[in-house]
């Protein structure tokens, strides 16, 4: 089994952006949270941190906008 290789800034950013987006479309569009606010909510400000620290990736699109 091959070692697991750290999460890049840019990875983890991407990843954040896309369960957040998933998130949203459940919560305001569906009515159908998936997750508890207080998970959502950490995971929005795992996101700030990333983007804080990493400006030349933030985005438009992003949920932290």
């Amino acid at each position: 089994m091959a070692p697991k290789r750290p999460i890049d800034s840019a990875e983890e950013i991407r990843s954040l952006k896309g369960e957040l987006n998933e998130h949203n479309y459940h919560y305001y569009v569906l009515d159908e949270p998936r997750i508890p606010d207080q998970e959502y909510d950490q995971k929005l400000r795992r996101l700030q941190e990333l983007e804080n620290e990493n400006p030349h990736l933030k985005t438009s699109d992003s949920p932290t906008q």
